[in-house]
């Protein structure tokens, strides 16, 4: 089974201390740097390369508020969650439930993060998912405890200085096998221990070896009010939103793809044609089950083509009504996405369509700057031609208008495959 790894943010607390305060609002639903703070918690996954799809654990009373937060994420971080599923009257239980949901899709590890902690780098989870790629079992995100340690045995007014050497204060991401961590959870819970109060114990008493990784004294868990005003303080540098994961350079990825896609649809009665993510005016339009740009889903297939993940019809089949007058951009969205998964990007695309009507020339620099903004590219990364069929075939007709796409992705280099 390929190294895939899923997060899963348990946000299904009721923050009691948060409630110091007077409000009933849960913390991971409180605002800072103008979004809910689960916003700012799952674009900090989302963002990054190695997690391919984010699983939220929320409480049932929480649906809309958890609605309202995933209304403000980023296209890349809504494109990898999965439904919500609802917690229990614990954090282990929740957090049981979460592996639960987790397990039909087969994922070879998860990280395990708390809602109330936005403040994650990609510099944090690289350094997680390359210890779980390297066969450990566990991998707890810590950082060693650097202020004096005193303590006050009970009825004792006498204070005893705590050694500190070796000690560490546990973070989130807690990281594991999915298999080993749900397995962890499952002997818990026959046994009736609800007590765990983090993964990492729980995993301990099951026998798996932990390692540790080096967390960041940034990644606190927002816990208080107090917590609240330094939070914010802190989001005025810290860009939680942003790709905390530099893209690769074009240098840095050597190995080179191209994929090549080709679509066509028919016209029927109508006032203008989508091409590229663009409206042109027309006294036909193109007849299909989305809204059939057909310069898009070349370019789609294109993509899906290069990296070897099958086609559009598969991921967006034309059965499912879900998709029906679905705009095509979030297609090819998608497809950017999957390369961006496997550590890569486009980097080049270049499109032909065939047509007697209507004129792409006039057209063709809007075409070029939707398809460069859906893609994330460059402009003069982007290439769109046009040409007619010399009044041959249907196109010739005037029955429709065909596309046809090169994309050039580079990814990676693994010299294994």
């Amino acid at each position: 089974m390929p190294e895939t790894t899923a997060a899963l943010v348990v946000a299904a607390g009721r923050g009691s201390r948060m409630a110091q305060d007077g409000s009933a609002t849960p913390k991971q639903y409180r605002t800072i740097a103008g979004a809910p703070i689960l916003s700012h918690t799952l674009n900090a996954l989302g963002n990054h390369p190695g997690i391919s799809r984010i699983l939220t654990v929320i409480h049932a009373d929480d649906a809309e508020a958890y609605r309202d937060a995933t209304s403000q994420l980023e296209i890349g971080t809504a494109e990898k969650l999965f439904p919500p599923v609802i917690g229990g009257k614990t954090r282990q239980q929740s957090v049981f439930n979460g592996l639960t949901a987790l397990e039909p899709h087969e994922f070879s590890h998860v990280l395990i993060h708390d809602a109330a902690r936005p403040f994650l780098t990609g510099d944090v989870l690289n350094r997680i998912i390359k210890a779980l790629h390297s066969g450990n079992q566990g991998v707890l995100a810590a950082v060693p405890v650097v202020d004096t340690l005193k303590r006050q045995t009970s009825g004792q007014d006498q204070l005893e200085t705590v050694d500190r050497s070796n000690l560490f204060a546990a973070q989130t991401p807690q990281a594991f096998q999915l298999s080993r961590i749900l397995a962890a959870h499952r002997a818990a819970a026959g046994a009736d221990r609800f007590d765990f109060t983090d993964d990492t114990s729980l995993a301990e008493w099951h026998g798996m070896v932990i390692t540790l990784s080096d967390g960041d004294p940034a990644n606190f868990k927002i816990t208080t009010p107090a917590d609240m005003i330094r939070a914010e303080q802190q989001a005025s540098f810290f860009k939680m939103t942003a790709n905390l994961t530099p893209a690769p350079t074009l240098a840095d990825l050597q190995d080179v793809r191209t994929g090549i896609g080709y679509d066509v649809h028919a016209f029927e009665d109508g006032e203008e044609v989508i091409l590229g993510g663009i409206s042109i005016p027309h006294d036909k339009t193109l007849k299909g089950h989305s809204d059939a740009d057909v310069v898009l889903h070349a370019i789609t297939d294109a993509t899906l083509g290069a990296i070897g993940d099958g086609d559009i019809g598969q991921h967006f089949p034309p059965s499912d009504p879900k998709w029906k007058g679905a705009a095509s951009d979030q297609f090819q969205i998608d497809a950017v996405r999957r390369v961006r998964d496997l550590g890569g990007r486009i980097a080049h695309i270049d499109v032909t369509v065939v047509c007697e009507a209507p004129k792409i020339g006039p057209h063709r620099e809007a075409m070029r700057k939707s398809i460069a903004e859906i893609c994330g590219l460059s402009f003069a990364r982007v290439s769109v031609k046009a040409t007619t069929s010399e009044k041959l075939g249907f196109t010739g007709r005037k029955e429709g208008i065909a596309a046809l796409a090169s994309v050039t992705v580079r990814l990676p280099l693994n010299e294994d495959e």
